[in-house]
């Protein structure tokens, strides 16, 4: 009796595997440029970290004399390699919470948009902000005919003064609205009222309406700013003051920023 082998074919056991042979095409491509995309966002962090720190030098070192603190940067958009390449940086911002004009503590912030990686091209436009201390502002700014201390309020400012009527001192305060124009400050007075000297026998309501009717007193701001940044907000709380900057098509370099502006 003859034994019959079975000659067919098993079903299910066919190679070779097609699908592994396509997912291994895929790795093969895949990896390599996972591992280019990986390499680019290590090297664009690298240059980020370094651009910010030259900028931050850079400002440092051009800052004036009177002027000192640390800047730190942060620059802003998705690649800082793809800004560079492009010669403009699309936006940087300027912190420096802990800046000192002639001893004196100021918050600065402030915030670029179109900077040039060639400092010696102007900035497309800057707006800054600038918070000072009752305390500061006393020692940094003069108000024209005003001797004593500004005292800021919500919304307002007030000073104390001496007039002479009839040969007597008369002691008022006045309370102002500050306005900015640009250069200037303009402090609209609003309020006044008599704080010493008076007496029945005298009637002090002219000289009231004489303090409260007269034009506001312009200030000029630009003096203590580099040439060409302009004041364009105020706003006033108890204690302290922000001041709202901007400049336009402005050089951030050393003779820029230790130039003077005037009224």
């Amino acid at each position: 009796m003859t034994d019959v082998q079975s000659t067919d074919v098993i079903a299910g056991t066919v190679q070779p595997p097609k699908r592994r042979r396509t997912l291994r095409l895929v790795l093969w491509i895949l990896i390599p440029i996972v591992a280019l995309v990986a390499l680019f966002f290590i090297a664009d962090a690298i240059v980020r970290s370094v651009a910010e720190q030259r900028i931050s030098a850079e400002v440092e070192k051009s800052l004036p004399a009177e002027v000192k603190g640390d800047v730190s940067t942060h620059i802003g958009g998705v690649s800082v390699l793809q800004q560079y390449l492009s010669g403009r940086f699309e936006k940087v911002v300027l912190d420096a919470p802990k800046l000192a004009v002639n001893g004196s503590p100021i918050d600065a912030t402030i915030t670029a948009t179109g900077v040039p990686s060639d400092f010696s091209k102007p900035v497309q436009s800057i707006a800054g902000s600038l918070t000072i201390s009752q305390t500061s502002l006393n020692k940094l700014v003069t108000v024209p005919g005003v001797d004593g201390d500004l005292a800021l309020g919500n919304g307002t400012l007030s000073y104390d003064g001496t007039a002479s009527l009839l040969g007597l001192p008369i002691g008022y305060q006045v309370t102002v609205a500050p306005e900015a124009a640009g250069k200037t400050v303009n402090l609209q007075p609003v309020d006044a009222k008599v704080t010493t000297g008076g007496s029945g026998a005298l009637d002090l309501s002219t000289l009231v309406k004489a303090l409260t009717n007269r034009g506001p007193i312009p200030v000029c701001v630009a003096q203590y700013l580099p040439d060409g940044v302009l004041v364009n907000d105020i706003a006033i709380t108890k204690g302290s003051a922000t001041v709202t900057l901007n400049a336009e098509q402005f050089v951030v370099n050393e003779k820029s920023l230790k130039s003077k502006g005037s009224c």
